[in-house]
């Protein structure tokens, strides 16, 4: 592909380079073929410097502009608007004809983020693997997002200070977004503390599909779990800013699911994932 957007044909190579090999004409009109299959008439006019100019043409041989590699036309209007978003400039989004629909057809599914939270040791991660293994079991695509998994890459640059935990939270969000366009039921498990944050991620998802489950476990039962052995370390004060023990958590206001103790009696993990796949089939999300 070259800096017009057209493949460069037998003896036109260096059309990329906005010059003609010497055996070509000028005002020439060329038929090419784009990348996607489609062909465009093209009018090749040479300068005294041996520069190309390409103009495409329209079906009566007038010319639709000249095409620049930058986007704009010869008369300096630019034909794809371009934005910014933060920090990134000069960008546009691309559309393609295959969009989120057509993906969920084919997985006969409908793409969606299960976002659970709660503390250290309530048994996020135990209730996202059954969830997803049950799912899996019914012929349906899942994915985790475990939070100490992608500490281990994604966001292995970020500490747990409130700024890093927002960033940690923004960027699973980000990711969470992309499966769930691709019609993948992501399974997101975090300890996500801040509401604020679990909220951004909400927003930036269809309605609907951000599904928060809260693991409604008392800090005593995770502590006397402590799986990890971390409570132990916070409470010697060998771990600053632990959740739950220095550091707040704040339980969701309005989440979509809560699983919790019935009678002084927890659910087993399964049993918890089960109430979650009836949810999910209750709104439809695992058909098309």
């Amino acid at each position: 592909m070259n800096a017009v957007g057209i493949k460069p044909l037998p003896g036109f190579a260096t059309l990329r380079d906005g010059y003609l090999p010497g055996n070509a004409k000028a005002r020439s009109v060329l038929r090419i073929t784009a990348a996607d299959g489609l062909q465009q008439a093209v009018r090749v006019d040479v300068n005294g410097n041996g520069k190309a100019k390409l103009d495409t043409l329209k079906p009566n041989g007038s010319p639709l502009g000249s095409i620049l590699a930058n986007g704009f036309t010869s008369n300096g209007k630019n034909q794809s608007p371009l934005s910014r978003i933060g920090n990134s400039t000069n960008i546009k989004w691309h559309e393609c004809s295959i969009d989120k629909i057509d993906r969920q057809n084919l997985l006969n599914q409908k793409g969606c983020v299960i976002w659970i939270t709660g503390l250290s040791g309530s048994g996020k991660s135990t209730v996202a693997c059954h969830l997803s293994k049950i799912l899996t079991q019914m012929g349906k695509l899942t994915y985790i997002l475990d939070g100490d998994n992608l500490r281990h890459g994604l966001n292995s640059d970020l500490s747990f200070k409130a700024e890093d935990r927002a960033e940690n939270i923004r960027r699973v969000g980000e990711v969470a977004k992309l499966f769930s366009d691709a019609g993948v039921i992501c399974i997101a498990c975090l300890i996500s503390p801040y509401r604020r944050d679990r909220e951004a991620c909400r927003k930036i998802l269809p309605n609907g599909d951000f599904i928060e489950v809260f693991m409604d476990v008392p800090l005593g039962v995770c502590e006397s779990r402590d799986p990890k052995g971390l409570y132990k370390l916070a409470r010697a004060g060998k771990i600053k800013g632990f959740t739950g023990i220095d550091d707040p958590y704040e339980p969701p206001v309005n989440c979509e699911i809560t699983l919790k103790c019935d009678n002084g009696i927890y659910a087993s993990p399964s049993a918890m994932a089960e109430k979650v796949i009836c949810y999910l089939e209750y709104n439809g999300y695992l058909q098309a």
